[in-house]
């Protein structure tokens, strides 16, 4: 009985081992593959690149916006933060800076949407959302532009358009509420209510970056719209509030992140 109780205890024992050992096994398996995101504010994209592989990261150029404070093709804003603890593998998110603005805004009002296109493109612009108001006269003409001809002080390299589309006996117009300042799930019941119906979301995620020695940049644009409200609040639209737009019409949104 003796020799049975100790046979008994030694496996037990054994067990405990296992269990233990498999437990730090586990626990060293998950923590070694984490990793601390390193700071890439002020790098180039490049040098971001090289610092987020070497740490078992991969990068990803989300959005490029103006700024009077970091060079062109430095990194304005990252998500994660530094020093956020993430999976290896994991991507980070990147604003590249287009330093100052120095293209003008074109007046594409009255072109046909292909050679404003062209045009935006020549000027290395993006074409921003598209949205038809049915109008008299040749369709695909622009009607409006978001930003304003020769706008200045803007943060983004994006046009949006407003266009001329053929007239419809079952066309419904409605005007586009303003969403900003609200949460996604406010936004998307108001633009419901609108006849409208949200498309695409972009996360905008710019806190002021610091500086690769450590001090803290001056806020870039456009930080002053983003820090002031928390996160998942809209702050920007397309089209803005006040366009006339169709039943189902799609929107775009950016929100805080």
């Amino acid at each position: 009985m003796k020799r049975f109780f100790n046979i008994l205890f030694g496996a037990m024992a054994m067990l405990a081992v296992a269990l233990i050992s498999a437990f730090l096994s586990m626990r060293l398996a998950i923590h070694g593959r984490e990793v601390e995101v390193p700071n890439l504010a002020g790098l180039t994209i490049s040098e971001a690149s090289h610092a987020a592989s070497s740490k078992g990261l991969s990068l990803n150029v989300e959005n490029r916006f103006y700024s009077n404070d970091i060079a062109p093709g430095h990194v304005l804003a990252q998500s994660p933060a530094s020093g956020a603890t993430v999976r290896r593998e994991w991507t980070v998110r990147v604003t590249e800076s287009l330093g100052p603005q120095k293209v003008s805004v074109p007046d594409l009002i009255g072109q046909t949407e292909r050679p404003a296109s062209i045009l935006m493109r020549r000027l290395a612009l993006e074409r921003g959302t598209v949205a038809q108001l049915p109008a008299d006269g040749e369709p695909g003409v622009v009607l409006a532009q978001s930003p304003t001809p020769n706008a200045s002080g803007i943060d983004r390299p994006r046009v949006s358009l407003l266009l001329s589309a053929p007239e419809d006996p079952d066309y419904t117009a409605y005007v586009m509420p303003s969403l900003t300042g609200l949460t996604l799930a406010t936004a998307a019941y108001r633009a419901a209510a609108a006849g409208v119906h949200i498309a695409s979301i972009e996360d905008v995620n710019l806190p002021a970056p610091t500086a690769p020695g450590g001090a803290a940049a001056a806020p870039v644009a456009p930080a002053p719209t983003t820090a002031a409200v928390p996160p998942g609040t809209v702050v920007d639209q397309s089209p803005l509030a006040g366009y006339r737009v169709v039943k189902g019409e799609s929107v775009h949104i950016t929100l805080t992140h």
